[in-house]
């Protein structure tokens, strides 16, 4: 399977699985723990989630599918920007902590930038660290002169930068992804089939036709092609889980990746980062 490295040298699976609006409805909670329990068994290891989603019902949820698999998941939970203070973090991250069921998180994120300074922001995590609650720390939806200014405020140790990345999405390519690559971090990229809005588009029907495909796999391929990606899509199906681990095996020809940068252009300036 395809691996991305983080700064500290920890590999992961290219493709996880993420868990927006997941725990919205207690009638679909069976089907997203089967979801998620069986991503582990295909071996989608990295599960993200965050305390916003559902109010930590999401978190619960990841929590009933990791029982007694734990230490077979890199669990990813985020902070709200409101929590990312030295007085806050930590209270916050024990509570997603419990409802995930774990003692620890191996990566955790702040979710956006708020009014709580960068520098205090690294220095609580950091603590996180030293306290053995976190393995390692990141963010969310920081554009590159977020980043610069992290950077500058002692945050080097940041493994990674969530953001909204797909082909429809395609302005952190301009200056975002490449500042990122320079310094080895990798980016999560949460949406990656814009919440189904891109399945109906003609060239990914055309390209995935041609493959005996899906156009969500054609849409996750072109991500996955891409060096220090890692995708995660929702999934809340076991005949979605299986569909989008196909992914991984899918290989898009230089045909393919044509029609997809005419249909999708790649960006020719700076554009602010998009969140939804």
């Amino acid at each position: 399977m395809k691996t991305v490295e983080f700064p500290d040298g920890t590999t992961v699976p290219a493709l996880g699985q993420g868990t927006w609006m997941m725990g919205e409805a207690r009638g679909r909670r069976a089907d997203e723990i089967a979801a998620l329990q069986a991503g582990l068994d295909l071996g989608l290891t990295v599960i993200d989630t965050a305390e916003m989603y559902a109010d930590g019902e999401a978190e619960r949820v990841v929590g009933d599918a990791i029982a007694h698999r734990r230490d077979e998941v890199f669990l990813v939970s985020k902070a709200y920007p409101q929590n990312a203070s030295r007085a806050r973090l930590r209270q916050a991250c024990e509570a997603s902590c419990k409802r995930l069921r774990t003692d620890r998180l191996d990566l955790y994120l702040l979710h956006w930038r708020g009014s709580v300074s960068l520098a205090e922001t690294v220095e609580a995590m950091e603590a996180l660290v030293a306290a053995g609650l976190i393995a390692r720390w990141g963010v969310s939806n920081l554009d590159t002169d977020d980043m610069v200014e992290l950077e500058a405020v002692g945050g080097r140790t940041c493994m990674t930068d969530q953001i909204l990345y797909n082909l429809t999405r395609r302005g952190p390519e301009f200056g975002l992804i490449p500042w990122l690559g320079q310094r080895a971090i990798p980016v999560m990229a949460y949406s990656p089939v814009e919440q189904g809005r891109l399945l109906g588009h003609r060239a990914l029907a055309q390209i995935a036709a041609e493959h005996g495909v899906s156009p969500a796999q054609v849409a996750l391929a072109w991500l996955l092609r891409q060096p220090g990606i890692l995708a995660i899509p929702k999934a809340s199906s076991l005949p979605h889980v299986r569909d989008n681990r196909a992914a991984l095996d899918l290989d898009l020809t230089a045909d393919d990746i044509t029609l997809l940068d005419r249909s999708f252009p790649a960006p020719t300036k700076r554009r602010p980062l998009e969140m939804l």
